[in-house]
Parts: structure tokens; C-alpha cells; sequence
């Protein structure tokens, strides 16, 4: 009866375990598990409605709190909107697809627990289609169907942007935006993809002329020609076939006279459209020929100044190693006169020793009396001093000398004798000579006596 007891008493311990253990719920990575119940307060004291798990676990508390999972898979939407309505008042038809899914973001996934919680992907995807429906026409009709056909990137980021802050508000998230092809009853997407076309092969046609610069003006101007021949025949055929066209339609019924009048106008706007293309052609043209004489003149221009910086360079170095020969002609010879200035110098050195030596051997034979080696000296030299005296009244020239003599003078002499002692007299004596020198006249040579208040020497 014991072990029974135990027994019973284990097994339910072991369900209570069991059960418990079951509580504990883990949340799978494509699901949002949203325990809902007695959760909390949120921070203003609201009751909190949900709690959202994502990539994680929970344990359920049993008769308090429940759960239920939101499926994240991806929901694909096809969006086939017509007769939107653009800023030009045209209206176009833009089929598109959408994929969306819940969101994991925290803020937006409280709200997938608010308001999808229990619906199927079906009714999501309804919603969904509801919501992003209206969110592209307000976008549309906020953008030029020019922006829409060639922008395709902003009006794909408009759409974006607002098609899912209106999806946040339910929990959902965009994943993709694919707009497959636009359209319009007018034909106006159509007008302006051939004015495209026309603008891409002026360009293509525009890069290859670049390219082939030299050649390529000629091969323009015929292209050019032959575009415009071609533009007036087909004009002129067109205009004789919307003729006939015309008096075909005259005996029509209305309805073909509609037809004929949407055709006119469809024409008018194709040849408007190819005239726009023909003059953006003629312009990048001319731009393409502006460019090349621009490069052309820089190339000149370039070649110009790089001669005329090596002519100048040239000429720097012819005269800096000019200046450098004339540097080193002139060292040479002032070198040169240096030499000459110090062997001559060295010349009269040696002259002035060796007369020194002269004259001191000149002292020493007169036994060691200066004024005998004087005398010595003087007595050798006289005879070239009293020729030095004669030698000054020597080359005087007197072609004719006419003397008025009348006898005697009183001393006795003639006026010729006088006028010849007067000549002889304007040579300066020894005595005055040597006086001028700083010198006095040895007394072998004479010495001053006084006779009648005047010195004169006596031989």
C-alpha cells in the first residue's frame, strides 16, 4: 500500500514537472511568438497588451498568460494601379509588385501584435494592397511623368519611404518595390522614350566623333546633310500621305476623321521630338568643335613656351659660362701681373741690397769716414753732373741772335758776353742743388765766400 502510494505521489510529481516543462516556449526563427495576458505596466502605469519574442524563449505562466505566433514570412502583393494621376494631369497605369513582411524592428513589431495578430496572410496581404495603393497615387501625383520614367530610383525611394511609414503603423516592414513598366493612354512615355533613343544615338554618334577628331568634321557635315535630305523627303512624303489620308477621312464617317486628326497630331509631335534631337545633334557639334580648338591653341600655346623656356635656359648657361671665362680670364691675369709686380719688386730689392753693399764697402775702403766715401762718390759722379749742366742749354736751338752792342759796360763786359753768362747762369749751382736735397756741398768742391754782401762758390 506504501509503494503504491509513493508510486502515485512520484507520477504526479513527475506530470507536474512534465507540465511545467511544457510552459516553456521557444520562439522558431521565421515566427514572432506574442505572449499576451497579465505581462505589466509599460512605463507611464498602461497596462502593457503584448509582449514580442523574437529568436528567443519564454515560459508561459500557466492560467495568467497565453501566446500565439505571427508568421514572418514574406508576403508578395502584384499592385496593377490605372489612371493615376500625375502633377501634368496625365494619367498613367504603373504596374508594380511589393513584398513585405512583419516587422522585427521592437516599436513595430508591438504593433504587428496590436493589429495582425490572429489574421491570415491573406487578410494581411488585403490590407497591405489597401494601404500601398493609396500611398503610391499620392506619390505619383506629387511627381512629372519625366521624373517617373527616367528617375526611376527617386520615385522608387518616394514610394518607399512612404509606403512604409504607413505599413509601420500596422507592424508590417517594405522588403521590395519592382515596378515592371510604365504607361500612358496619350502616348506620351512612348514620345519621350523615342526622344531618348534619339538623344542616346546623338550622343553615341557624338563620342565616336571625339574620338576621331582629325577626321571626323567632314564625315559630321555630310551626316548632317544627309539627316536633313532625309528629314525634308520624309516630311514631304509625309505630308502628301496625311494628304491623301485627309481626303480619304473627307468621305469618311467621323469616326475615321478622329482617327485621322490623332494621327496628325501624333506626327506633329514625333517631328517636334526629332527636330529636338537634330538641334542637341548640331549642338554637342559645335561643342565638340569648340572643344578641339580649344585643345588644339592649348597644344600651341604648350609648344610655344616650351621653346621659349629652353631658349631662355639656353641662354642662361651661355652666359653664366661666359661670365665664368671671363672670371677665370681675369684671375689668369691678375695672377699674371701679381707674378710680373713680385719679380720686379724682388728685382729691386736685390738692386737696392747689392748697392747697399756697395756702399758699405764703399765706407769701409774709405776707413770707415763717411763723408771721404762721399767725396769718393761725389768725385766719381762729377763729370756726369756737369754734363747733366751743359745738357740743359745743349739743345737750345737760337736760329739768329741780333745784339745792339754799344761798347763795353761798366764791369767790362760786352752785352754778348753778359747775355751768354746770363744763359749759363739759369742753370741752378751744385750748392743750390744740394741744398733742394737736404744736402751740403762737400768742401773739396768749393765753399761760399762773402764778396760785396754775395756767397760764390770758388773753385
Amino acid at each position: 500500500m506504501i509503494v503504491i502510494l509513493i508510486s502515485a505521489i512520484v507520477l504526479v510529481v513527475l506530470s507536474f514537472v512534465i507540465w511545467m516543462c511544457s510552459r516553456y516556449k521557444k520562439c522558431p526563427s521565421d515566427k514572432i511568438m506574442v505572449v499576451y495576458g497579465s505581462i505589466g505596466k509599460n512605463k507611464d502605469g498602461t497596462n502593457r497588451s503584448a509582449k514580442c519574442i523574437h529568436g528567443g524563449a519564454e515560459f508561459i505562466i500557466p492560467v495568467f498568460q497565453s501566446y500565439a505566433y505571427l508568421d514572418l514570412t514574406p508576403i508578395s502583393i502584384q499592385v496593377d494601379l490605372k489612371n493615376a494621376l500625375s502633377r501634368q494631369n496625365i494619367r498613367i497605369d504603373v504596374p508594380s509588385r511589393f513584398t513585405v513582411g512583419i516587422s522585427t524592428e521592437p516599436g513595430v513589431m508591438q504593433n504587428a501584435a496590436e493589429r495582425l495578430l490572429g489574421l491570415q496572410l491573406s487578410e494581411i496581404q488585403e490590407l497591405s494592397k489597401d494601404i500601398i495603393f493609396g500611398q503610391l497615387r499620392l506619390v505619383i501625383a506629387t511627381m512629372d511623368i519625366e521624373e517617373i520614367n527616367t528617375d526611376r530610383d527617386k520615385f522608387l525611394a518616394a514610394v518607399s519611404s512612404n509606403v512604409e511609414s504607413e505599413l509601420k503603423k500596422i507592424g508590417l516592414r517594405l522588403i521590395n518595390v519592382n515596378v515592371t513598366d510604365i504607361s500612358d493612354e496619350s502616348g506620351y512615355i512612348v514620345a519621350l522614350g523615342k526622344e531618348a533613343a534619339a538623344k542616346a544615338i546623338n550622343d553615341a554618334k557624338i563620342s565616336v566623333a571625339e574620338q576621331d577628331r582629325a577626321g571626323s568634321i567632314g564625315e559630321a557635315n555630310a551626316q548632317m546633310e544627309q539627316r536633313i535630305k532625309v528629314s525634308e523627303a520624309e516630311s514631304v512624303a509625309i505630308r502628301g500621305e496625311n494628304e491623301a489620308k485627309m481626303n480619304i477621312a473627307m468621305s469618311e464617317a467621323a469616326l475615321k476623321e478622329k482617327e485621322a486628326e490623332a494621327r496628325k497630331i501624333a506626327t506633329t509631335a514625333e517631328k517636334i521630338q526629332a527636330a529636338k534631337a537634330l538641334e542637341e545633334s548640331y549642338a554637342a557639334e559645335q561643342a565638340a568643335e569648340e572643344a578641339r580648338r580649344a585643345k588644339e591653341q592649348a597644344t600651341l600655346e604648350a609648344d610655344i613656351i616650351v621653346r621659349a623656356e629652353a631658349k631662355k635656359k639656353e641662354m642662361e648657361l651661355e652666359a653664366e659660362a661666359e661670365a665664368e671665362q671671363m672670371r677665370r680670364k681675369a684671375q689668369g691675369e691678375a695672377d699674371a701681373i701679381y707674378a710680373k709686380m713680385e719679380a720686379q719688386a724682388r728685382g729691386v730689392e736685390e738692386i737696392l741690397k747689392k748697392q747697399a753693399a756697395g756702399f758699405a764697402e764703399i765706407v769701409k775702403s774709405a776707413g770707415g769716414d763717411a763723408d771721404a766715401a762721399l767725396r769718393l762718390l761725389i768725385a766719381d759722379k762729377l763729370e756726369d753732373l756737369m754734363k747733366v749742366q751743359v745738357d740743359a742749354v745743349k739743345n737750345i736751338k737760337i736760329d739768329k741772335v741780333t745784339v745792339w752792342d754799344g761798347g763795353q759796360n761798366t764791369d767790362g763786359k760786352t752785352s754778348t758776353a753778359n747775355f751768354i753768362s746770363g744763359m749759363m747762369k739759369s742753370v741752378p749751382p751744385l750748392d743750390e742743388v744740394f741744398a733742394m736735397s737736404g744736402m751740403q756741398l762737400p768742401s773739396l768742391l768749393g765753399k761760399k765766400v762773402e764778396e760785396k754782401g754775395s756767397e760764390e762758390p770758388i773753385a
